[in-house]
């Protein structure tokens, strides 16, 4: 087994010389080291099945979900993918709107540890996924902005993420991600395994406790900007098929990238839970729920005012897939709003 790190970058490596169906104690032993060490691995050529996915994530703990689609394609009773879903559908617009940078499941009460994609199909073009190390972020920052986030924290919900960045107001559920809950937490987190601090940001964070609406909004908007800033702290990774990424939700941000919606593109999905020690917020039977759910509700009555201009024009899906502002443009291969903001 080989692990080299990423050229050019302060974390990232990629593995071979391993196959993570087979993987033994000791290779496993190394990988988790290197894990924790460089924050994602890349593993090519892997072509795992949906029990391998399963069974190598298990080796990390309980599991959110394992090999679960992350396509734009249904899948059929025979395991294979057919239909391409239509851009105006609820899928579409969260998988859209996964093109922001996020970390898993801060919006549930106890949030992710860390997740892995699968590559089966992939575009010629476009449709990558990029990580960037909120680590080096974190260690990057002048000692004023870190004395001044060092106590403050910030919500975190799907809810909020879909209205703010793509005008999408999902139907919510108690058994959706779209739930009605807000769960805090730290923006500054000290790593469980490694004791490293690093930012906890995202597009799934609003609603700072005790700072103006506007303030909160240009901080943890400017947070994102300042770790992605620096070239050394983003990966891109161009997916091929059969290759297994592998990261750390703890201190990692990620997205996908646009790409020519008309054309599959199938990744498998497995996501590790996190520690309840470290990674709970609160249940929302707590009575700290509260406030989550108070700040989401004024918060997106805010946004219904706000994101007429945004992609989605401030609307939900109906079963049909409409209600959409924009149809996807196949000359640009990704939805005209975000052509022309690129």
């Amino acid at each position: 087994m080989d692990i080299t790190p990423i050229p050019d970058k302060g974390f990232g490596a990629v593995v071979t010389g391993v196959r993570l169906a087979e993987v033994s104690d000791d290779e496993f032993g190394a990988i988790r080291a290197a894990w924790l060490d460089r924050g994602f691995l890349l593993f090519p050529g892997q072509f795992l099945s949906d029990a391998e996915n399963v069974a190598f994530g298990e080796r990390f703990g309980e599991l959110e979900f394992g090999a679960n689609p992350m396509s734009n394609s249904r899948k059929k009773d025979d395991g294979s993918f057919g239909e391409v879903f239509g851009f105006r559908t609820q899928i579409m617009r969260t998988n859209v709107g996964n093109e922001a940078w996020h970390t898993d499941s801060t919006y549930k009460p106890i949030s992710s540890k860390c997740a892995m994609l699968s590559a089966v199909t992939v575009p010629e073009e476009g449709g990558n996924t990029e990580l960037a190390d909120m680590r080096a972020g974190y260690a990057a920052l002048d000692q004023a902005t870190k004395d001044r986030i060092e106590g403050l924290s910030a919500f975190h919900s799907t809810q909020f993420s879909q209205a703010n960045d793509v005008g999408d107001f999902p139907p919510q559920g108690d058994n959706s991600i779209y739930h009605g809950e807000a769960y805090l937490r730290r923006l500054v987190k000290v790593h469980p395994d490694t004791g490293v601090k690093n930012l906890f940001v995202g597009r799934h964070a609003f609603g700072i406790p005790g700072l103006p609406r506007a303030e909160s909004r240009a901080l943890l908007k400017s947070l994102v900007e300042f770790v992605v800033s620096d070239p050394s702290r983003v990966y891109s990774h161009h997916w091929s098929p059969g290759d297994t990424l592998f990261w750390d939700n703890r201190a990692l941000l990620h997205r996908a990238m646009p790409y020519d919606y008309a054309k599959p593109r199938v990744l498998i999905g497995t996501r590790v839970a996190g520690d309840p020690a470290t990674e709970l917020a609160y249940y929302p039977s707590d009575p700290a729920a509260e406030a989550g759910r108070k700040a989401l509700q004024e918060e997106l009555a805010l946004l219904r005012e706000e994101t007429a201009d945004r992609l989605y024009g401030g609307t939900t899906a109906d079963s049909s897939g409409a209600g959409a502002r924009t149809a996807y443009d196949p000359a640009t291969r990704m939805p005209p709003a975000r052509a022309e903001a690129t």
